[in-house]
């Protein structure tokens, strides 16, 4: 049968609204490889038209000017790093020991950052204030996290002391990851293990300080 009148309309809407989806998404790609390779305050609306192969006229027809456009791939980055935190922060990681909860919770940050460059450009380069703004709750709630890791590893500690290992263990976490996304291939991975290295002999004492954990227990029986 002839598709109906109807039909059609409500076809049409659909077709045009997939378009703009595509085109959204095309214009987004285009944005984070610009914002990575020169940095916001560089970028131009120009230059990510240019990436994208529209005219700058296509990308007005979106975005009204490129801070619009940091503001929706930072919104969509910020969504995609709370569900890997939720999955690198999973309660059953806590059960293992030190090294192996560096890894579980290590390897999907560095590998989501790795994936997603663009991330680490905006938030710690556009100055954009609705960025910043979700940036600051990404950074607490991470904090927060690793505190009660802390926590569970070391109950009697001070949580004044908690604190400060918390914040100074995500300082060296984002000061590494610097040189992790700056390196490739086998130097990379070694920036990797330098970084597990470090935050192991730096928590480790507060961990094998504390009876019932597995570096506690070791402690312990050793003669």
């Amino acid at each position: 049968m002839p598709e109906s009148g109807s039909a059609k309309k409500t076809a049409a809407p659909r077709r045009r609204q997939a378009r703009g989806e595509r085109r959204i998404a095309q214009l987004l790609a285009a944005a984070a490889g610009v914002f990575c390779r020169t940095g916001y305050a560089a970028a131009s609306t120009n230059a990510i038209a240019r990436e994208a192969g529209v005219s700058p006229g296509t990308l007005y027809q979106f975005f009204p000017n490129k801070e619009a456009i940091a503001v929706e791939l930072g919104g969509q980055l910020l969504r995609r790093a709370h569900e890997m935190h939720g999955q690198a922060f999973l309660p059953e990681n806590l059960d293992k020991p030190l090294p192996q909860l560096l890894d579980a919770v290590l390897d999907p940050v560095i590998a989501f950052n790795c994936e997603n460059p663009a991330f680490w450009a905006l938030m710690h380069g556009s100055g954009v204030p609705g960025i910043a703004q979700e940036h600051e709750e990404l950074h607490t709630g991470l904090l927060a996290r690793v505190e009660g890791i802390l926590h569970t590893f070391a109950p009697d500690a001070d949580p004044t002391v908690l604190r400060h290992v918390s914040n100074m263990t995500l300082g060296i976490i984002k000061s590494s990851l610097d040189l992790i996304l700056a390196t490739e291939g086998d130097e990379r991975a070694a920036y990797v293990a330098e970084l597990k290295t470090v935050l192991l002999r730096y928590l480790e004492p507060m961990v094998a300080a504390t009876p019932g954990t597995a570096a506690g227990d070791a402690r312990l029986d050793t003669p």
